[in-house]
């Protein structure tokens, strides 16, 4: 699948991040990659020796450097995070929608095609679950609502311009190059808290159900986006699968071998009971299918003990990576 994407001048926002690190490894190799990332929220150790950094913010002059001769752009910075949203709309606005209009504003004048990443906080409360694209959008944070605008935007570009976008909503993405959080977040957290013994704390009855993807599926879906002739489109990235807490505590239990107990408390304000992915539209015509189950996902963090406490931060500006929703 890789192979489908060779000798491309490319360049990926918030490429320092969780998503967009992971993009970077998988590209450099064939491809002319560049990163333009302003390291507030992102790693200089994820980014590739082959690949070029460019420090900077989306929303500044360095955009257009970075934009330069570029092919393909996979918009991967945005501030991941409703509750600072909620404390900070005008300021997380100014970086995930006006920052992604600028990214795709330069785009246009490049005619390079724009992968965005989108959210699956678009949704809101679901109203049937699997969520298929056409699914009724209400948002409940305004995280979730700018991760609407810019999933629109990149429609109304393509419908306008005739640029070539392809929006991604992602569901839970997990994987190393993360720090915990409380959305995907919580399987590193009961892996941390599993390997030390401590209990797994379960909010609610555990009955909450999710749909967690591993973020090499996620990288496949990008490069998918990146090649397929159906652009002015969004896509669902996730499995299709939805696994409840309690059942994700208790594989994390059996899988590290942990004496921790499980333990319940309150019900979180605004969580979502039911979180899954109807991926139909994805499968059809991005020909992807999910290649990594839950367990495997999390014996491969086990593997490795390090990525349990690395990662990006959970705060940022421009240069956080998106990558998951609740």
């Amino acid at each position: 699948m890789v192979k489908q994407l060779r000798g491309k001048t490319i360049l990926i926002t918030g490429g320092a991040g969780f998503i967009g690190s992971h993009l970077a490894e998988t590209l450099v190799s064939d491809n002319r990659v560049r990163i333009l990332d302003n390291l507030s929220g992102g790693d200089v150790r994820y980014v590739p020796d082959a690949a070029t950094l460019v420090e900077g913010d989306i929303r500044g002059p360095m955009l257009s450097e970075a934009m330069a001769d570029v092919d393909i752009v996979f918009h991967e910075a945005a501030i991941v995070d409703p509750q600072a949203s909620v404390k900070e709309p005008f300021s997380t606005n100014d970086v995930n929608c006006n920052g992604t209009l600028a990214v795709l504003d330069e785009a246009r004048k490049r005619d390079a095609r724009v992968v965005v990443a989108s959210s699956a906080a678009i949704y809101g409360r679901p109203e049937t679950v699997p969520i298929p694209e056409s699914h009724s959008l209400k948002p409940l944070s305004p995280y979730g609502l700018q991760k609407l605008a810019i999933d629109r935007y990149a429609t109304l570009y393509h419908d306008l311009y005739g640029l070539e976008t392809v929006s991604l909503r992602y569901f839970n993405v997990y994987g190393s190059h993360r720090s915990a959080n409380k959305y995907s977040g919580v399987i590193r957290e009961f892996l941390r808290r599993a390997s030390q013994g401590d209990p797994l704390t379960v909010y609610g009855d555990g009955t909450q159900t999710r749909d967690f993807v591993h973020v090499d599926d996620v990288v496949a879906a990008n490069i998918r986006a990146a090649t397929t002739e159906h652009v002015g489109e969004a896509y669902n990235v996730g499995t299709g699968e939805s696994v409840t807490v309690q059942e994700l505590a208790e594989e994390i239990i059996r899988i590290t071998d942990s004496s921790s107990s499980i333990e319940y408390g309150d019900d979180r304000p605004g969580d979502i009971k039911h979180s899954v992915a109807d991926i139909t539209r994805t499968q059809n015509r991005l020909g992807l299918e999910p290649s990594i189950d839950l367990s495997t996902g999390i014996r491969r963090l086990v593997e490795k003990p390090k990525a349990l406490t690395e990662g990006v931060s959970s705060l940022g500006t421009a240069s956080r990576n998106s990558g998951e929703s609740s």
